[in-house]
């Protein structure tokens, strides 16, 4: 069976489970929040003022995660934009926002995803079927279908990191510093005193859906559709060779 063909019905099976099990399991339980120190929230903040694009947080990430070629947890989605006439570039560091209320959870028919304690979203994928109703969901475009184990894949802030104490990869391989995370719970945590002091912006604001990533210098223009050609560095797969 060729690839096409198994992924539809991969995605066909995957859709008469979901509704069936969408019959049965109470909202409550698919929202439930698993795991976790609930007296933490973790947040990041990117000033992408400080970013060059070097995609250092990108290449870590894949390392870090095993994560499939031409598939991305994160991104440094660089833009070429013209104004008054003068041309440059835009650097608009990308993940999963971990969302106080995320649209990707009510939507998973098995609660494969779902949003721990500390606030951190992240996708079971022993539960998962693959169906990528959370994919559609997303408004940020940062969820994709794994292609080795056709589930479910996203940022999750390197929670294995985080749970021994560490950062996640991305924030301790920027060079320029543009990423910092930490508890938006601690007053006294960078996060903190950085969202009170910068007033910084967040993605898609109109969708409501209270992202946990937040930009300091935030161009209005890039907080939703983005209205520049992107350049320089766009990953894709090289055409295979018939």
């Amino acid at each position: 069976m060729d690839r096409s063909r198994r992924n539809f019905c991969l995605g066909a099976g995957a859709a008469g489970i979901g509704a069936a099990t969408l019959a049965t399991m109470p909202a409550e339980a698919a929202q439930a929040r698993q795991g976790g120190d609930a007296a933490r929230r973790w947040a990041m903040v990117v000033d992408v003022r400080k970013c060059v694009g070097c995609q250092a947080c990108t290449v870590a990430c894949i390392m870090e995660n095993d994560v499939p070629e031409n598939s991305f947890r994160t991104i440094v989605s660089t833009y070429e934009v013209t104004e008054q006439g003068k041309t440059g570039t835009y650097m608009l560091p990308r993940l999963c926002n971990h969302c106080e209320d995320a649209p990707c959870i009510p939507v998973c028919p098995t609660g494969a995803t779902h949003q721990r304690q500390d606030g951190i979203v992240v996708v079971d994928n022993t539960v998962c079927v693959g169906c990528a109703y959370c994919v559609q969901a997303c408004p940020y475009d940062a969820r994709f279908i794994n292609h080795d184990t056709q589930t479910a894949d996203k940022c999750t802030f390197c929670v294995h990191r985080i749970d021994a104490g560490l950062l996640p990869a991305c924030v301790e391989t920027c060079v320029g510093g543009a990423r910092v995370f930490g508890d938006l719970n601690d007053p006294n945590s960078a996060v903190s005193k950085l969202n009170r002091e910068t007033d910084p912006k967040v993605l898609k604001p109109e969708q409501g859906t209270q992202p946990r990533v937040f930009y300091i210098g935030l161009d209005p223009k890039f907080q939703g559709k983005v209205d520049g050609t992107p350049t320089l560095w766009r990953p894709a797969r090289e055409k295979e060779h018939v």
